[in-house]
């Protein structure tokens, strides 16, 4: 098991919400074909004090990629206006089955910020327990927030390439398997289908019970095992654009494994260029 927690309940948040130095955060994200609008949903309907963490703001906006890790400086600022600040622990949650919250989860992780959770179950988990939703905005008052970049932690398309060509890490599509097969058509206009060589699949649903919590331990060591995939060696997750990837950077951390990576360009990098290789089923 690894040292923090990545995984808080609803009985421990409810605790623990008020406590002066825990702010939560509601990072909610949809898929362009689900047609939502995240943002307007949390206006909605939030848990008490939540503020946005929008994955599609906090974000690099030099890059032509969609919602690409931001520069530790721009990361540092705008978590910062969001009222966090180093000493605090950070819970996260989404409307989506740990599609964002992850990701939240492994950008903190990947600048430097290791007191950070997520909310196993999310926002329905909330609601089912009974606890009450607030509307409206939440703005705190800003405060300072240093980023510290770790780089072990992110993937690029150059590393990709070598580690795929060098088979020094597994690397895990956590897509669909019609995805991974090249069968269905990707979310993203313009995109070529099928699967980077070399890689292997376990969709990240796999990864999440029926009532919208992580697997437990037993059953996502049986998950990963049955993929082919050893823990004990260097491993790499991609999906779509970087989001769901973190799904299973978050499985492999509450097995004790705390280096997973992420591609962060992911399947909207690869299979949007004409120089990298496609693998069909």
């Amino acid at each position: 098991m690894s040292a923090l927690p990545a995984l808080v309940s609803v009985d421990w948040l409810v605790r623990h919400q008020n406590d002066p130095d825990v702010r939560i955060l509601d990072a909610s994200f949809y898929l362009p074909n689900q047609n939502r609008d995240a943002h307007a949903e949390y206006r909605e309907r939030h848990l008490p004090g939540a503020a946005f963490f929008d994955v599609e703001v906090i974000a690099d906006p030099a890059s032509d990629l969609p919602h690409m890790l931001p520069p530790p400086e721009q990361f540092g600022r705008q978590v910062g206006e969001l009222g966090i600040d180093n000493a605090d622990r950070v819970v996260v949650y989404d409307a989506n089955r740990f599609l964002a919250s992850a990701r939240a989860w492994w950008m903190f992780r990947a600048m430097g910020h290791q007191d950070v959770m997520v909310l196993d179950g999310g926002l329905a988990a909330w609601q089912a327990a009974g606890q009450k939703l607030e509307s409206g905005e939440v703005r705190l008052p800003a405060r300072r927030f240093v980023a510290r970049f770790r780089p072990e932690l992110v993937l690029d398309l150059d590393r990709v390439r070598a580690v795929l060509e060098d088979g020094s890490t597994q690397v895990v599509d956590v897509r669909s398997p019609g995805r991974f097969r090249g069968a269905e058509p990707e979310p993203r206009a313009g995109l070529r289908s099928g699967h980077m060589p070399g890689a292997v699949n376990l969709p990240y649903g796999e990864l999440i019970d029926t009532d919208g919590r992580l697997l437990p331990n037993d059953r996502l060591q049986m998950a990963l095992e049955g993929a082919g995939i050893d823990l004990r060696l260097p491993v790499a997750a991609s999906c779509g654009s970087g989001v769901s990837a973190a799904v299973l950077a978050l499985a492999a951390y509450q097995l004790g494994k705390e280096d997973l990576a992420v591609y962060d360009g992911s399947w909207t990098e690869w299979g949007g260029r004409k120089d990298t290789p496609i693998v069909t089923e």
